[in-house]
C-alpha cells in the first residue's frame, strides 16, 4: 500500500507576513492576551524587578509561518527564556509552538507553555523544557494574576534565564471574582457590570469606569463586578449571590464567549431575569474600526457578538478600542465616548420598561412597506416573510389588552379594519417641518451633510405637503401602529431597499426621530421580516453612533418578530439595531400531492397503462398515444423535457417522473400568524419527525402546540424589560427540531465552524450528482462551475455550499478537534481524487460577505493552492491551466473567484431595472448584473472592482448553480431569486455562453435533486403558484394573500426576463387560474387591488415584450388596459 501525500494548508497561512522587527531579550513572553503582557510589564517596571530585559509579544501578530519563522531567527535565538500562555490551547498556535520548542531544544534555551484557559493540555508539557514543576509554578503564578503574583513569576522567569536566583514565595491566592463597586442606592435603577478580572490585574477599566459614570448620568447605579470567567463555578456564585442581594434592572456584560457549556447550559446572568446588552472592546485601534465597514474582526465578531448571542444577550456598542502601539507591542484599551453614550441610552431604555405599568407604557408597532415592481403601488404594504402581519397584528392587540396595556376604546380593531388604516386610507400628517429641524439640527454634522446633498431640504421630500410629513398610521390608546415610510426615491422604491450609500430621506428620518421625541415610545415593535431599518448605511456589527440605524433607533427597546427560518437577515437585526429578535413559526407546509392540480386524471390513466402494458398491448399503446396527447395539450410533456416526437416510451417515463416531481413538492398552506399555534400541526410535525430520522413525532406535535403561546409570552417578556431566553434559528421542515418551540430570542452558528462537518457529507452527495449528471448530460467531466452563495443558506445549512465548492475543486476543509472549528484546508492528490478539478468560481450575497471573512480567506487558499499545482495535467487542472506563465499583479487578478457587490450593498443589480420596467432586453439585465457583481473578494482584493475578470469567468462556466435548502421556500418566493439566478444567466447570455443552469434542492439532505432551473420554475409554477389548493390558502388571508399571489407572478415575470426559456405556457396558466377565473379575480381586486393591478401589469408587460404568446384571445383583451 502507498499512502498519498496530502498538502495542508492553516488558517494561519492566509494572514499576511510581518517582520516584528522585535530585539532579543534575556525573558520573551508571548500570549494573545494583551491583559498578561501589561501585567508582566508592570512587575518588570516595578523598582525591585530583577535585572532582565524582557520582551513581551501578543501572538495575534504571529500567525503567519513565515512571521514565526523569522521572529523564532531574529529574536528567540538570541534569548534566554521563553514562556508562551496560549488562551484556546496549542490547536490555536500549532506551528508556531512546534518551531518554538525545535529552536529552543536546539539551542538550550529553556521553554514554558503554559494553558491560558485553566485546562492543562498534556501536549504543552511535552513541548516545554522546563520541568514540570518549574511549569506547573509558572501556571498557577500566572493564572491567579495580582501584581505579587506577576512578581514572582517575573523572577521564576529571570531565573530561568540565569538572571537571578531562584525564588521560593509562594502563590499568593487571590478572589477569582468580587464586587469591585457597589451602586449607588440614591439613583433610581441599578445595573450589573461583568468584566474582566484580568483587566483588572492589568489596570485596564478605563472604559468600565467611565462607562458606570455615565450610567449614572442616566439614573443608573453600577454594580461593577470582575470575574474570572462566567464558566468559572466560584465566579458564577459570586455573580448569583450579588443578584439575589440586589436584583439589577438591567445587565452590561464585557465578558467574551457564552456560558451554553457550562452544566446546567445556563448562565449565571440568567437569575436576574433583565436583558443582558453584550458591549465590545474589539482588539483593534478605533482608525482601523471607523474605516471598517464589517466592523468587527472574524475572531472579535465570533467572541463578543456570536458566541454571547447563545445566551440570549442584546448585542450593544464598542466602548472601548485598543491604543495604537508597536506591531507585536500589548495595548490598552482607550474609552470610546460614543459607543458608552449609546450603551447607557439602550441600558436605560430596558430598565425603565420594567418599571413602569403597562397601561403606561407607549408602544410603537411598525410595519414594513416591501417595494415591488414596475415602478407602481404593488400591494405589498406590511409585507414580512411567511406571516399574516394584520393578523398578527390583531393578535399582538389582543394580547396587549389583555396584559393591561392602554388600547383604546372597545372594540379592538380587526385584521380588515387594520388593513383599511394601514394600507388603503389616505397618509396622515404626523409632525411639521419645524419641530423635525430642530431635531434634525441635533444629527451629527456629516449625517446632516449627507442626507441634504442626497434628498435637498425636508420641504421637498414627496411625504411633505402644506409644511407636514404624511404617512400612514393610526392610535389605539397607547399603541401607536404604523406603516414604515420609503426610505429612498418612491420609484426607486426597490434598488433603495438595502442601498448602503445613501441615507435615508428626510421623511424616513423625521418618522423615527418623532417615535422617540414626540410619540414618546417606550418600546417599539418591528413586525415582521423585514423592513429597512437595519439595512440603512452602517456597519454590519459593532455599530458607531454615527451609523443611521443608532441615529435613528438611540436609546429605544427594539423588539423583532423573525421568522425563524431566517438566521442570517435576523442576525442583522439583532446587530445593527440592538434588537431582541422573536422566533416566529414558519408557515404550515402540505404536499401538492394531485389535490388541486389538474394532472390526477393523468395520472389515473398512467396507472391504468402500468396494469394494461405487457397484459393488452393494443390498448397500452392506445392509453399511452391518449396519455401524451393529453400531456402535450396540458403542457406537462414540455415541462418535463420529453420531446413530441420521440420516443414514447422514454417520453411517458420522462412524464411520470416529472408528475411524481411535481406531486413531492412541498407547499405552504397559508401564512402564520403570530402568536397562534400552527394549524394541522400533527401533520407537520410527522414530516419534521420524519426529516429527524424520528419514529414519533409526538413530542414535536408537543412543542409545535406551544408555539402559539411561547410567541405571545416572548412579546409581552420584552415589553415588560424582562430576559428573553434564547433559540436556535434553522428551517423546522430540514430536521432542525431544535427551533422549536418558536418564541425565542434567535441566535446563529458560530461562523467558524463553517462548513460543518455533517455539511461536508452532505455535500458529496451533491457533489456526486452534479458530477455524474454533468458527465451524462455533456459527455464530458465538469471543469468549471458558478455557484451563488447565500449567507442565510450557509447558516442554516452549516455551509453546505461551500463545502460543495471545496470538494468540486479537490479540496476537503480541517478541523480543530476540540472545538470544531475550522483551521484550514487539505488538497486531495489527483491520483485519489480521480477526476479533473472542477474550477470553481463564487458569487457571493452581501451577507454572506460580511457573515464569513474567514471563510473568504479559506476559500481563497483553497484557490491559491489549487493554481499553484501546476504539475498537475492542464485538462485536469484548469485553474492551474489558467494563470500558467503569469507572476506578480497578473497572476493576483487572474486568480479572482469570488465576486459580489460593493462593500456594505446587497442585491444583484438587476432589482432596480427589472423593478422600474425600463430595459430594453435580456442582454442589458445582463450586464446590470455583471456590473452589480463585479467587486472581488479574497486575498487582499477586499472590494477592488474588477468586471473583466467576472466577465471571464461567466463566459467560461460550463454551469450555473444555486441551491434552495428547505422546503420553506421556493424559486418563485420572491422576485429577488429571479435577479440572482436569472441575472447569472442573462449575464453569461450576453457574453456568449449558454451554460446549464441549474437549481440545487437539498430540502431533504439525504436525497438532494438538480434541476433545470426552467424546469422548476415549470414545477412551482404548476405545483404552486396555480394550485386552487395553495390559492385557496392565500384567500383565507385577505389582503397579505392576495399580495403573496402577486410576489408570486413578480418572480415568474422576472424568471421570464432574465432567462434564455419561454414560458408562454406558465404565463397562460397563472393568467387563467388569477385573472380568468372570476371568482379568483373578484378575490384580488376586492381584497387588495393594487395586487390585482400590478398582476395585471406584470403580465401585460410580458406580452409587450414578447415573454409571453397568450393562446387565448381573452388575454389581450382583458390586458389591453392594464400596460
Amino acid at each position: 500500500m502507498h499512502l498519498l501525500a496530502r498538502e495542508v494548508r492553516t488558517l494561519d497561512d492566509g494572514d499576511q507576513a510581518e517582520d516584528l522587527g522585535h530585539a532579543p531579550a534575556d525573558i520573551v513572553f508571548l500570549s494573545f492576551s494583551d491583559s498578561d503582557l501589561l501585567c508582566l510589564n508592570a512587575a518588570h517596571a516595578a523598582a525591585d524587578a530583577p535585572a532582565a530585559s524582557l520582551r513581551t509579544v501578543t501572538l495575534s501578530r504571529l500567525l503567519h509561518p513565515m512571521s514565526i519563522d523569522l521572529y523564532v531567527a531574529d529574536t528567540i535565538m538570541d534569548s534566554r527564556c521563553v514562556v508562551v500562555r496560549l488562551l484556546g490551547g496549542l490547536d490555536y498556535w500549532r506551528y508556531g509552538a512546534e518551531e518554538l520548542a525545535r529552536a529552543c531544544g536546539q539551542a538550550d534555551i529553556p521553554l514554558a507553555f503554559l494553558s491560558g484557559d485553566g485546562r492543562d493540555d498534556p501536549r504543552l508539557a511535552h513541548l516545554s523544557t522546563v520541568g514540570d514543576a518549574t511549569r506547573a509554578r509558572l501556571d498557577a503564578l500566572m493564572r491567579t494574576g495580582g501584581s505579587a503574583n506577576m512578581a514572582t513569576a517575573l523572577r521564576v522567569m529571570a531565573h530561568l534565564a540565569g538572571c537571578g536566583p531562584d525564588v521560593d514565595t509562594p502563590t499568593i491566592p487571590l478572589p477569582p471574582a468580587e464586587l469591585l463597586h457597589a451602586a449607588d442606592p440614591a439613583l433610581p435603577l441599578r445595573a450589573m457590570v461583568v468584566f474582566y478580572r484580568t483587566h483588572l490585574l492589568a489596570a485596564d477599566i478605563a472604559p468600565i469606569m467611565e462607562l458606570a459614570s455615565a450610567l449614572a448620568g442616566h439614573g443608573i447605579g453600577a454594580d461593577l463586578l470582575y470575574v474570572t470567567s462566567l464558566k468559572d463555578a466560584a465566579s458564577a456564585r459570586v455573580v448569583t449571590d450579588r443578584i439575589a442581594a440586589a436584583p439589577p434592572d438591567i445587565i452590561i456584560n464585557a465578558t467574551f464567549f457564552s456560558t451554553r457549556g457550562s452544566d446546567d447550559g445556563h448562565s449565571p446572568l440568567d437569575m436576574a431575569g433583565v436583558p443582558v446588552l453584550q458591549v465590545q472592546q474589539p482588539g483593534i485601534p478605533y482608525a482601523t474600526w471607523r474605516d471598517s465597514v464589517r466592523g468587527l474582526s472574524q475572531a472579535d465578531l465570533a467572541m463578543q457578538v456570536v458566541l454571547p448571542e447563545l445566551d440570549g444577550r442584546i448585542p450593544a456598542c464598542p466602548i472601548s478600542f485598543k491604543e495604537e502601539a508597536a506591531p507585536g507591542l500589548p495595548a490598552r484599551h482607550v474609552p470610546y465616548p460614543d459607543g458608552i453614550a449609546l450603551t447607557c441610552a439602550r441600558a436605560a431604555g430596558w430598565a425603565r420598561l420594567g418599571h413602569t405599568r403597562p397601561d403606561a407604557r407607549h408602544v410603537g408597532i411598525i410595519l414594513s412597506d416591501y417595494p415591488g415592481a414596475q415602478g407602481a403601488p404593488t400591494g405589498q404594504a406590511a409585507h414580512a416573510v411567511g406571516l399574516d402581519s394584520f393578523a398578527s397584528l390583531e393578535h399582538i392587540m389582543y394580547l396587549l389588552h389583555a396584559a393591561g396595556y392602554d388600547t383604546g376604546a372597545a372594540p379592538l380593531p380587526t385584521a380588515r379594519q387594520l388593513t383599511d388604516a394601514l394600507a388603503r386610507a389616505s397618509v396622515r400628517p404626523f409632525v411639521s417641518v419645524t419641530t423635525y429641524q430642530r431635531w434634525f439640527d441635533g444629527l451629527p454634522a456629516e449625517s446632516r451633510a449627507a442626507l441634504t446633498t442626497c434628498w435637498g431640504a425636508p420641504e421637498e421630500d414627496p411625504a411633505c405637503r402644506d409644511g407636514m410629513f404624511h404617512l400612514r398610521h393610526m392610535r389605539a390608546g397607547n399603541i401607536l401602529m404604523a406603516l414604515q415610510p420609503d426610505r429612498g426615491a418612491p420609484g426607486d422604491r426597490h434598488g433603495g431597499y438595502h442601498d448602503p450609500d445613501t441615507p435615508p430621506r428626510h421623511a424616513y428620518v423625521a418618522f423615527y426621530l418623532w417615535l422617540r421625541h414626540e410619540a414618546g415610545l417606550d418600546a417599539m415593535v418591528h413586525l415582521g421580516t423585514h423592513g429597512t431599518l437595519e439595512w440603512l448605511p452602517g456597519k454590519a456589527a459593532a455599530p458607531s453612533a454615527t451609523c443611521w440605524p443608532s441615529l435613528l433607533v438611540g436609546g429605544l427597546p427594539v423588539i423583532y418578530p423573525f421568522i425563524v427560518n431566517n438566521p442570517g437577515e435576523a442576525a442583522a437585526a439583532r446587530r445593527r439595531l440592538g434588537a431582541v429578535t422573536i422566533g416566529h413559526m414558519t408557515p404550515p407546509i402540505v404536499p401538492v400531492g394531485t389535490s388541486g392540480t389538474d394532472t390526477g386524471e393523468l395520472e389515473r390513466l398512467i396507472d391504468e397503462y402500468a396494469a394494461a402494458d405487457g397484459l393488452d398491448r393494443r390498448r397500452g399503446a392506445i392509453l399511452r398515444g391518449e396519455i401524451l396527447q393529453r400531456a402535450d395539450s396540458l403542457g406537462l410533456l414540455g415541462e418535463s423535457g420529453a420531446a413530441r416526437n420521440g420516443d414514447e416510451d422514454e417520453a411517458l417515463a420522462r412524464l411520470d417522473a416529472y408528475l411524481c416531481d411535481v406531486k413531492d413538492l412541498q407547499i405552504r398552506d397559508g401564512l402564520h400568524v403570530f402568536g397562534h399555534p400552527p394549524p394541522r400541526a400533527d401533520e407537520l410535525a410527522r414530516a419534521i419527525a420524519h426529516s429527524c430520522n424520528m419514529t414519533d413525532g409526538e413530542e414535536i406535535a408537543t412543542r409545535l402546540h406551544a408555539c402559539g403561546q411561547a410567541e405571545s409570552n416572548a412579546l409581552l417578556a420584552a415589553l415588560d424589560g424582562r430576559f428573553v431566553p434564547a433559540g436556535p434559528a434553522g428551517a423546522p421542515t430540514r430536521g432542525r427540531a431544535d427551533v422549536l418551540p418558536t418564541g425565542r430570542n434567535l441566535y446563529a452558528m458560530d461562523p467558524r465552524a463553517i462548513p460543518t462537518r455533517s455539511a461536508l457529507v452532505l455535500a458529496e452527495r451533491t457533489a456526486a450528482i452534479l458530477l455524474e449528471g454533468h458527465l451524462q448530460d455533456q459527455g464530458e467531466p465538469l471543469r468549471s462551475l458558478v455557484i451563488d452563495l447565500w449567507g442565510s443558506a450557509s447558516l442554516r445549512t452549516g455551509g453546505e455550499d461551500l463545502a460543495l465548492a471545496l470538494l468540486l475543486m479537490g479540496v476537503r476543509p480541517v478541523w480543530d478537534d476540540a472545538s470544531g472549528r475550522i483551521t484550514g484546508i487539505e488538497i486531495v492528490p489527483m491520483a485519489e481524487l480521480g477526476r479533473p478539478r472542477v474550477d470553481v468560481t463564487l458569487r457571493l450575497s452581501g451577507l454572506f460577505r460580511d457573515a464569513f471573512p474567514g471563510q473568504i480567506t479559506l476559500f481563497e487558499q483553497a484557490v491559491q493552492a489549487i493554481a499553484g499545482r501546476d504539475f498537475e495535467a492542464p485538462d485536469l487542472n484548469p485553474l492551474a491551466a489558467s494563470v500558467t506563465g503569469l507572476d506578480g499583479p497578473a497572476r493576483h487578478a487572474a486568480t479572482a473567484r469570488m465576486f459580489g457587490a460593493a462593500p456594505g450593498s446587497y442585491g444583484s443589480g438587476v432589482e432596480d431595472l427589472l423593478a422600474g420596467g425600463a430595459w430594453t432586453g435580456r442582454d442589458e439585465l445582463g450586464q446590470a448584473w455583471l456590473a452589480g457583481s463585479a467587486w472581488t473578494y479574497g486575498g487582499q482584493r477586499e472590494g477592488g472592482q474588477d468586471p473583466a475578470a467576472l466577465a471571464q469567468r461567466m463566459a467560461q462556466a460550463a454551469v450555473m448553480l444555486h441551491v434552495q435548502d428547505n422546503a420553506e421556500t421556493d424559486i418563485l418566493e420572491s422576485v429577488d431569486i429571479a435577479t440572482h439566478e436569472g441575472g447569472m444567466a442573462a449575464a453569461a447570455g450576453m457574453l456568449g455562453n449558454a451554460p446549464r443552469l441549474l437549481h440545487g434542492d437539498t430540502s431533504r439532505p439525504d436525497t438532494p435533486r438538480l434541476r433545470a432551473t426552467a424546469q422548476e420554475v415549470a414545477r412551482v409554477t404548476r405545483g404552486r403558484l396555480v394550485n386552487p389548493a395553495w390559492l385557496a390558502g392565500m384567500r383565507r388571508h385577505g389582503y397579505r394573500g392576495a399580495a403573496e399571489i402577486a410576489r408570486g407572478m413578480e418572480a415568474l415575470h422576472g424568471f421570464a426576463a432574465t432567462l434564455p426559456t419561454r414560458f408562454d405556457r406558465q404565463f397562460d396558466l397563472t393568467f387563467g387560474a388569477l385573472l380568468d377565473d372570476p371568482e379568483m379575480e373578484a378575490f384580488l381586486r376586492e381584497a387588495n387591488p393594487d395586487a390585482h393591478a400590478a398582476i395585471r401589469r406584470l403580465l401585460a408587460d410580458a406580452m409587450r415584450r414578447d415573454l409571453w404568446r397568450p393562446r387565448s384571445n381573452s388575454a389581450g383583451l382583458l390586458l389591453d388596459d392594464a400596460s
